[in-house]
């Protein structure tokens, strides 16, 4: 990229800063400190520890971050470890006003643009964290939960994962249940880490804008975590956003298999595949010293994007980072400073300082307001619902 380009970048993010639609921050503080924010202070560098810290958030020109309050599949008690997630986020928020703003709403987004404050909203990875009850749903919600991604990478009894065999083909009734009440409340249907099966019948399903919080394009890097054509084509006529993620293992097709390599290496050490903590990293380190790891560029990530735009239009696409949910990151976006990276690859690209804007900011705040605009619609007219998997799905 060029220097005349870094700068531009540098000039539109102060105007039209980055929403970020998943960081995985607070699962790195549950692991890492077991969420002692003294141990893990990000008002300053934590460069050996974390992806994220407000310093490098700033460099980066993030103005909204979807904080991911994920918990693993596996874990047995996925409900109060998802509010331990969300009381994380809290915590962080109480401790950072200066720099964090709460965020429920698209207005809220713009108000904090306005006051130069991080714009913090959060997003639950996986439907195993409602465990089938959507009272749990609307428990979620009402703590500030704005989007639920249906899947993570295990199946669950009412829909398919991308990352696991397929069971139940999509959606069942109650996955579509789901879905519905999600509309009704404004909280938006994630699909990333969903199989295509899943995309589609969410697709058919909802009466409101989607999102793919950390998702590429499939065409481009075959790998079931991605998005395919077909689907990108549906956005146009849903109105939703993808926001494409970095991750080399989604993004750089020559990573795919050294991933899944690496992957069992850490398995056969004991290790969780995701797991990133020290002791992890190390058996990590020592087999990429073994077997050197492919390394995606931010020119990978543009391939996708340029792809996505063609496919999708440029009305909706945003970016999903996914920073402390990876080991490994692309050369030049190796954490939270490194947007206006890409961005700048784009401007040398081609793209217009007006589809940029869309990139980084409106897209996404858009979304959110047309979210909103279908709840209130739908609240006015449909009451909570008390379905249960047993009485939708037998």
């Amino acid at each position: 990229m060029t220097s005349a380009a870094l700068q531009a970048a540098r000039e539109l993010l102060t105007e039209f800063p980055v929403v970020d639609g998943h960081n995985d921050l607070p699962w790195a503080l549950r692991g890492q400190v077991r969420y002692d924010l003294d141990a893990r202070d990000i008002a300053v560098r934590q460069n050996a520890h974390l992806h994220t810290d407000i310093p490098r958030l700033r460099e980066g020109g993030v103005g909204a971050q979807y904080w991911s309050v994920y918990v693993r599949s596996d874990l047995p008690d996925a409900v109060p470890a998802t509010l331990e997630q969300i009381d994380c986020v809290r915590q962080l928020l109480a401790r950072y006003p200066a720099d964090l703003a709460p965020a429920l709403t698209a207005a809220d987004m713009e108000a904090a643009r306005r006051d130069g404050r991080i714009a913090s909203l959060m997003g639950a990875e996986g439907g195993h964290s409602i465990a089938c009850s959507l009272g749990t749903l609307r428990g979620l919600y009402g703590l500030g939960v704005r989007y639920m991604t249906l899947t993570h990478n295990d199946n669950i009894p009412w829909a398919d994962s991308a990352t696991d065999e397929p069971s139940v083909g999509g959606l069942t009734a109650f996955g579509r249940e789901v879905v519905r009440e999600m509309n009704r409340l404004g909280m938006l249907v994630d699909l990333s880490h969903v199989a295509a099966t899943t995309m589609r019948d969410a697709l058919d399903a909802t009466s409101a804008p989607v999102i793919f919080s950390h998702s590429s394009s499939r065409a481009v890097c075959d790998h079931p975590r991605n998005i395919p054509d077909d689907v990108l084509e549906r956005l146009p006529a849903n109105g939703g956003v993808a926001m494409v993620t970095f991750v080399p293992k989604f993004v750089l097709q020559a990573a795919v298999d050294w991933t899944a390599a690496a992957d069992e290496n850490l398995r056969s050490h004991g290790f969780h595949h995701l797991e990133t903590t020290p002791e992890a990293m190390k058996v990590h380190r020592a087999f990429e010293e073994r077997n050197p790891r492919p390394v995606a560029t931010v020119s990978t990530v543009a391939d996708h994007l340029d792809h996505m735009r063609e496919v999708a239009g440029i009305d909706h696409l945003g970016i999903g980072g996914d920073y402390d949910g990876t080991a490994f990151t692309p050369d030049g976006l190796n954490d939270v400073s490194g947007y206006p990276n890409l961005i700048a690859e784009l401007l040398d690209r081609g793209w217009s300082k007006p589809d940029l804007a869309k990139l980084t900011w409106q897209n996404s705040v858009r979304v959110l307001a047309a979210a909103e605009d279908v709840a209130r619609e739908l609240q006015a007219t449909r009451p909570p619902s008390n379905a249960t998997i047993e009485s939708l799905d037998g």
